[in-house]
């Protein structure tokens, strides 16, 4: 089982940031680092922010609590941005390593209150049924997600997620056919649409807000935990969906 990581993906205070730039003499990229809501258990869900350019970009992880494999990838992300300050000309970078922060302490799929977050958001397809919520955004973590989207409106999304079922792939909602297939020419991860899940991210990102959205499914395996193995085998296609210009 994964601890919950303290702080904001290893995000320190911003002052010891500072110090550490200046004793380097290297410019670094120093994050905002926000809380944008608080679980049912009361644990903080934070966010680094990356820059202040017009291209936004949301990058998240672990929603579901059992499937914790992007919040070390994220932690690698945050380090690899702090060395680059070029990926962040005329972009802003959201990261939220842990979602669903109860579900990502105790090893659980959904939140506490056995919701899956996952089908919690407000999109046309949302189905009524006790796993997903009573209501759309009935669940904190949800809610802050979704203040996330409409106070960035992000250019484009990537989710990242760990099936148990579905196959390991690069699943996509909204205008993103051409970002997954960039994202997919840097990995083995074969482009699959899967199709929208009620209430899900991808449903309400990708066909209400006709967002760019990316659910990345990566296989599970015994490096879960590695987060320099995992960055080897799937950095480049995030810093891909970073980059990204190009048209869907």
């Amino acid at each position: 089982m994964f601890a919950l990581a303290s702080g904001i993906a290893g995000c320190p205070p911003r002052d010891q940031l500072i110090e550490a730039d200046l004793q380097s003499g290297r410019e670094r990229a120093v994050p905002q680092c926000r809380v944008i809501g608080h679980s049912v258990e009361g644990r903080p869900i934070e966010c680094e922010i990356f820059g202040e350019g017009p291209d936004v970009i949301l990058i998240m992880a672990s929603i579901h609590g059992d499937e914790p494999v992007g919040t070390p990838l994220l932690d690698q992300l945050s380090a690899h941005l702090r060395h680059r300050p070029d990926l962040l000309v005329g972009r802003r970078i959201i990261l939220v390593p842990v979602a669903n922060p109860d579900g990502y302490a105790k090893y659980l799929r959904h939140n506490v209150r056995d919701v899956d977050l996952n089908r919690n958001f407000p999109a046309g397809n949302y189905l009524d049924s006790g796993r997903h919520g009573e209501s759309p955004l009935s669940e904190p973590e949800s809610q802050a997600i979704y203040r996330v989207l409409h106070e960035h409106l992000p250019k484009r999304i990537v989710s990242i997620h760990q099936p148990r079922k579905l196959p390991p792939c690069i699943d996509y909602d909204g205008p993103a056919d051409g970002l997954a297939r960039e994202m997919a020419s840097h990995t083995d991860l074969p482009v699959i649409k899967l199709g929208s899940r009620p209430g899900s991210l991808g449903a309400y990102a990708g066909d209400t807000m006709n967002t760019p959205i990316i659910t990345l499914e990566i296989p599970r395996s015994r490096e879960d935990r590695d987060s320099f193995t995992l960055w080897r085998r799937y950095g480049r296609m995030i810093i891909a969906a970073i980059e990204y210009a190009g048209g869907n």
